[in-house]
């Protein structure tokens, strides 16, 4: 009963209740070893939620179809009323931040400038955790530094984690880098649609189609970032990403397609089956690629398939046979 956030003690208070009707307070301390005042103070607490009834032949639990439904209702008033406060937070850390005198921001017809890194990212990550529909991105780099993927993983896997529909385009050369293309695989089990294209100069990132995030300079991201929230300039950046994204192919193909031409492991499999046969713990392995720990075992489970082998022993043999490592 604790996920209905009942307090352990108050559960077997409440359990030997049903067990036992009628128990009185000094018996039902002394079973469950609790001082006569914090077990009356546990009952009186029971007694406010209807979980248990005084009658004059003691104290009588409620049945448990009914404590079931009344904590559940319990919970769901809490969970109305912090929906309540979440959707109050967003007018309110705006309003603070047009309290603040910044000389890196400024706001100029609904475009907002930040030039520090740090509150670029912080800014970022306010828009990550209101967001409630979509994220559209496009990512023009051939490949993301670890530090990067770092950065932006924990943000982008909260909003698959909540249902927020993500998008997201990388150029084709990004699958030749084994961090970038264990990210994106990451991302596509979480529930992300990911795809590839040829080219794109294009850096943006689109919160609920209200919010847009470009870069100062598209070749150098040190200058800070542009927060537009003005509607027409947000949805011209959105039917451009549209135009990508309908440009663009799917990630899982484009990886299927490259291993049968290759007949053979992709550069992030040779990387797991090495780092596996060198005797290394799964945590440094995933460190090494940029992924989860639990992203990391998957794709040793995908190359203990691929190889038919039911042990890892067995996986690092086979690769060895077969010239993979």
């Amino acid at each position: 009963m604790s996920c209905l956030g009942l307090p352990e003690e108050q559960e077997q208070i409440y359990r030997l209740c049903r067990r036992e009707p009628g128990i009185e307070l000094d018996s039902l301390s002394d079973r469950l070893r609790l001082p006569p005042d914090s077990a009356r103070q546990e009952l009186r607490g029971l007694c406010e939620l209807e979980l248990l009834h005084r009658q004059t032949d003691g104290v009588v639990a409620a049945d448990p179809d009914a404590a079931v439904a009344r904590l559940l209702d319990l919970r769901l008033q809490g969970l109305r009323k912090m929906l309540r406060l979440l959707t109050q937070l967003q007018p309110l850390v705006a309003s603070l931040r047009a309290e603040r005198c910044e000389r890196s921001a400024a706001l100029v017809g609904g475009i907002e400038q930040v030039t520090e890194l740090p509150k670029v990212c912080d800014r970022i990550d306010d828009l990550a955790f209101f967001a409630r529909e979509e994220v559209a991105l496009v990512e023009p780099g051939n490949a993301l530094k670890p530090e990067e993927i770092e950065q932006v993983r924990p943000r982008v896997l909260r909003c698959l984690r909540r249902g927020l529909s993500v998008r997201t385009v990388f150029v084709r050369k990004a699958v030749d880098h084994p961090p970038t293309v264990a990210y994106l695989r990451e991302l596509e089990s979480d529930g992300a649609r990911v795809r590839l294209i040829g080219h794109t100069a294009a850096k943006i990132e689109i919160y609920d189609r209200r919010t847009a995030v470009i870069p100062v300079h598209p070749e150098n991201r040190a200058r800070g970032a542009l927060f537009a929230q003005e509607s027409g300039l947000v949805s011209n950046l959105f039917a451009l990403f549209e135009s990508i994204w309908e440009k663009s192919s799917d990630l899982f193909a484009l990886l299927e397609e490259r291993k049968s031409d290759d007949d053979g492991p992709s550069e992030v499999e040779r990387m797991v089956l090495r780092t596996m046969c060198s005797g290394r713990k799964d945590e440094a392995g995933a460190r090494d690629l940029g992924v989860s720990v639990r992203t990391y075992r998957r794709h040793i489970a995908d190359s203990m398939q691929m190889l038919g082998a039911g042990t890892r022993s067995q996986a690092a043999l086979l690769a060895r046979e077969r010239g993979w490592i």
